[in-house]
């Protein structure tokens, strides 16, 4: 646990989904979600050190900076220049409105220094009166009082105790809040009581929807006299496109990686120390989706997670071209100068789409941006958690505030528009809704 959610731990990749995801969200009965609404926010958070005019902000918390060419290393140069041969459009604001192509990566580490929610909103605010931050916390459960929540139950320090409140707001992300949810009997039926968990209010949609990023790594054996010391800065570019036959505009993503583990296995027993370059292939929109469950009701242990990656035979298209796209890549005059062999996939899984199909199933992981667990909706969809303020239907004072309400992830880290979720329910919260 960290202060600050994922931030603290994250790629600190500030890149804002296309325009098309927020309109599609006021499309599905959202509508203070479009971007046209949602544009002063995206302004407000930031603070750009590269761009300015009517899509940046210029004195917001969170520093946004760009690597400049000067400071472009091999691996990441190869990328750049390998993608303009394969035709792929030149992009130098990746979160201007309509925006395509290969970039400089927006990242929100001025200096290298991991500039967090932490760092940028609660540096200024944590000697307020009315701020307490509990460390070594963990919430077990929401209190109600009829459909009205009244609290918390929470272990500090080994000890559990009630905490009063006159509203409840839940920012424990897209696995913490529809967990915390659950355990506090609000969610399907079924699900609680496959666990022995009283049902207090029957929600079928919380840990539903479940929402993510696969992708597979393409990887490749460097030469003897290539050096990559520690701390060569990584994903120095993007490259976002639309796939083949796709009708959803920057669907696909694909990251140089600086150095990277050869095989298999990343990390833990069995992992290599031989090192390489990869190419993240990233599927920026899924069609398919998943869920969340508990495991128990004890609130120690972490629910499961069934991401049912490419439940789609779309979805597997588009990573499938998406890994040769970046083996073209490989065999441009740049990379390949750096790199001997391409180890992930081999040769054989290259051979046909079946066995390039089995190697993206075997190896396909989580860009941990998960999202949708608690998404919000109209009264019209049964699915719906909370309203479009952030309300969770049927019980009052209590609020789910984080990537959880997305209906459907973004195409881009959810980073930023966590921040911006976050952002507007204040705003709604002030405007009293």
């Amino acid at each position: 646990k960290d202060v600050g959610g994922s931030r603290a731990v994250n790629g600190q990749i500030f890149l804002r989904g296309v325009p098309e995801d927020y309109d599609t969200w006021a499309s599905w009965g959202n509508d203070r979600w479009s971007f046209q609404e949602l544009m002063p926010y995206f302004r407000m958070i930031e603070t750009d050190t590269d761009f300015g005019g009517d899509f940046h902000g210029l004195d917001g918390p969170i520093i946004v900076r760009r690597w400049k060419p000067e400071d472009w290393n091999p691996a990441q140069q190869a990328f750049y220049y390998a993608a303009r041969a394969n035709g792929f459009p030149d992009c130098p604001d990746h979160n201007a409105p309509g925006s395509t192509g290969v970039g400089p990566t927006p990242l929100n580490n001025p200096d290298r220094v991991r500039w967090s929610t932490a760092i940028g909103y609660l540096a200024g605010a944590r000697e307020r009166p009315n701020l307490e931050i509990l460390a070594d916390c963990l919430v077990h459960r929401v209190l109600f009082d009829g459909n009205r929540a009244v609290g918390v139950r929470a272990e500090v320090g080994g000890e559990v105790s009630d905490f009063e409140a006159e509203n409840v707001i839940l920012s424990a992300g897209a696995i913490g809040s529809p967990h915390l949810l659950l355990l506090s009997g609000v969610g399907p039926q079924d699900a609680l009581d496959a666990v022995g968990i009283p049902v207090h209010h029957e929600m079928p949609g919380v840990g539903q929807n479940l929402r993510d990023h696969p992708h597979v790594r393409v990887t490749w054996r460097t030469r003897d006299d290539f050096d990559q010391p520690l701390g060569l800065p990584g994903v120095q570019f993007t490259l976002r496109y639309t796939a083949e036959g796709s009708d959803l505009v920057n669907d696909m993503l694909i990251h140089p990686g600086s150095r990277s583990i050869i095989g298999r296995r990343w990390w833990g027993e069995g992992a290599s120390e031989e090192i390489g370059l990869i190419m993240v292939v990233c599927l920026d929109l899924a069609v398919g989706s998943g869920n969340l469950r508990l495991r128990t009701k004890d609130p120690h242990i972490q629910p499961f997670l069934n991401y049912n990656y490419f439940e789609e035979e779309f979805d597997l298209e588009r990573l499938r071209e998406g890994v040769r796209i970046a083996n073209r890549f490989g065999e441009h005059e740049g990379w390949a100068s750096l790199v001997t062999e391409r180890v992930e996939p081999m040769d054989s899984d290259m051979e046909s789409d079946d066995a390039l199909d089995a190697w993206i199933k075997e190896t396909a992981v989580t860009s941990h941006h998960v999202s949708g667990t608690c998404k919000m909706g109209p009264e019209t969809d049964p699915m719906a958690v909370v309203d479009q303020f952030g309300n969770v239907r049927g019980l009052e004072n209590l609020k789910v505030v984080d990537a959880s309400i997305m209906p459907d992830c973004i195409r881009a880290n959810t980073n930023v528009t966590s921040m911006v979720i976050g952002e507007r329910v204040a705003a709604f919260i002030g405007e009293g809704l």
